[in-house]
């Protein structure tokens, strides 16, 4: 792949981005990174830098697309959960296997965007009715 079509697949993966599609754009960007990889093309640095900060804001976003889904549904039922709970019901329900560390940075990230009103106590999110 030359790299202005290279660079026309990135800006794909950004509009599916700013669709909130994260769903579809994981499967772009793998394929992105294995053509990196493969490619005889020399990309610069720049478009191969888009390529691993795209790949790592979709993951994170994706992550906390699951994890706001399943908190809102949990907190209907629960005034709290562990953050190994938590991981426990993300792993079976969504097939999403973060470490706590992760995890709990996910939750973070969601009160600060404001997406999420809780209190993180140690190993527990304290859940407001959302």
């Amino acid at each position: 792949m030359d790299p202005q079509e290279f660079m026309n697949q990135l800006n794909q993966v950004r509009e599916l981005m700013i669709q909130e599609n994260y769903k579809d754009t994981l499967p772009i960007l793998e394929r992105l990174k294995e053509i990196e990889k493969k490619s005889d093309f020399d990309y610069s640095y720049n478009l191969i830098h888009q390529l691993y900060q795209l790949d790592s804001n979709c993951r994170s976003a994706y992550n906390q697309q699951i994890i706001l889904e399943n908190l809102l549904n949990i907190s209907i039922k629960k005034k709290s959960i562990s953050f190994d709970e938590l991981n426990q019901i993300l792993s079976h329900k969504a097939n999403l296997n973060l470490s706590e560390e992760i995890l709990r940075r996910e939750v973070e990230l969601l009160i600060l965007r404001n997406l999420l009103q809780c209190k993180i106590d140690e190993k527990i999110i304290i859940l407001k009715q959302l």
